[in-house]
């Protein structure tokens, strides 16, 4: 890989979204395993540059569909699910085998986008990504199909990996689909349209070029992709839209031989992140902390449960807060680690004792320093 393509040569956590009609073959219903197979070796040789790499991959209802004898024919809401149940368990044993012959292993995550917008639910996908990750574990990601309580539409799995790239702050999105980039307009319909290689901001001309869905197996269309870019510019992600029709799509995008359209992002996750803590949302609570709990924010330390002082306030885990002073004078806003009850229980007291006073045991910390932002710094 000697030409390296900005900004994948760049990148620090990476989110890759495969759609259907890349994994499956439209005629067959097979699984295209020599293509699996290609993106497996890209995928580890970008872990070899210390990238960590989750995968948000469509396929289950392509393949299910195959399985279950539905054929070419229209399926109804419940004949998707069914398809989606059947085909799951065949689409996530495929990345296993592909992995393992590099020794990487991997993990299943079902989800619903309404999961990466309720809090609870938010933070548990979170962590547990962020975990699977550290444990040098490659996450599948794949929507939720089966309990879906909305018909099933092609390209919610680009707004699906774009919600991932928020939730876990990753630095890069890529959607690897039957287009490479986007285009002034339909290129399968005008001749004329011109393909934009950059886009610094999501213009209503740029918004405007969006076009309609045409694969059969499962491209969700230019209007999805450009909600997707949206979605990670705001979290300080950057974003590609490139054609993952041929081998080793990954590997031709680093090595420049493959085109792309990239969404520039004006910022990077964390401070993307802090922003939105900052300003994004309503505290619920406040919680006051002592002097020496005040030097350690101040020294860039989270906030551990022995520096608290007094809680107030009704929050859930998760819901931002306010950090003051024994005075009250407001110092800080972050996401806390606990609910009120359990923040009263704990508060005071060393972090190796929260097991023993709450019957479990979560975070060290009141507020982690990645979730936490001082109001005279930022």
């Amino acid at each position: 890989m000697a030409a390296l393509n900005d900004p994948l040569s760049s990148a620090r956590r990476l989110v890759v979204k495969i759609g259907s009609a890349l994994l499956v073959d439209g005629e067959s219903g097979r699984l295209r395993r020599d293509w699996l197979h290609a993106l497996a070796d890209d995928i580890r040789l970008l872990r070899e540059r210390g990238v960590q790499v989750a995968v948000v991959s469509s396929g289950s209802i392509a393949l299910g569909r195959r399985v279950l004898g539905l054929g070419g024919q229209r399926m109804r809401l419940v004949e998707k699910q069914a398809a989606a149940a059947a085909g799951q368990i065949r689409l996530a044993h495929a990345y296993q085998e592909a992995m393992a012959r590099h020794g990487i292993a991997v993990a299943q995550i079902l989800l619903t986008l309404q999961d990466t917008e309720i809090r609870r639910h938010y933070l548990n996908a979170r962590s547990t990504v962020d975990t699977l990750l550290k444990l040098a574990t490659m996450p599948v990601i794949n929507e939720n199909d089966t309990v879906a309580t909305e018909e099933i539409r092609y390209g919610d799995n680009d707004r699906l990996a774009a919600r991932v790239a928020q939730m876990i702050s990753a630095d890069t999105l890529v959607l690897l689909s039957d287009i490479d980039g986007l285009y002034t307009a339909d290129p399968g319909v005008d001749k004329e349209a011109t393909f934009i290689p950059r886009v610094e901001r999501l213009t209503p001309e740029i918004l405007a070029m969006a076009g309609a869905a045409r694969s059969d197996v499962g491209s969700g269309g230019m209007v999805t992709k450009l909600e997707a870019a949206r979605i990670a510019m705001e979290a300080g992600c950057h974003m590609a839209i490139a054609r993952g029709t041929q081998l080793h799509p990954l590997s031709r995008l680093m090595e420049g031989t493959s085109r792309c359209t990239w969404f520039m992002a004006r910022s990077n996750p964390a401070a993307a992140r802090k922003q939105w803590i900052a300003g994004g949302l309503q505290p619920s609570g406040h919680i006051r902390i002592d002097a020496g709990a005040v030097r350690a924010l101040n020294e860039g330390k989270s906030l551990l449960p022995a520096g608290v002082v007094a809680v107030e306030g009704d929050f859930q885990r998760g819901d931002a807060v306010v950090v003051a002073d024994e005075a009250g004078t407001p110092l800080a806003r972050g996401l806390v680690a606990y609910n009120s009850r359990d923040a009263r229980v704990i508060a005071g007291h060393k972090s190796g004792e929260i097991g023993q006073l709450l019957g479990y045991r979560g975070r060290d910390e009141i507020i982690h320093r990645d979730d936490l932002v001082l109001l005279n710094k930022e």
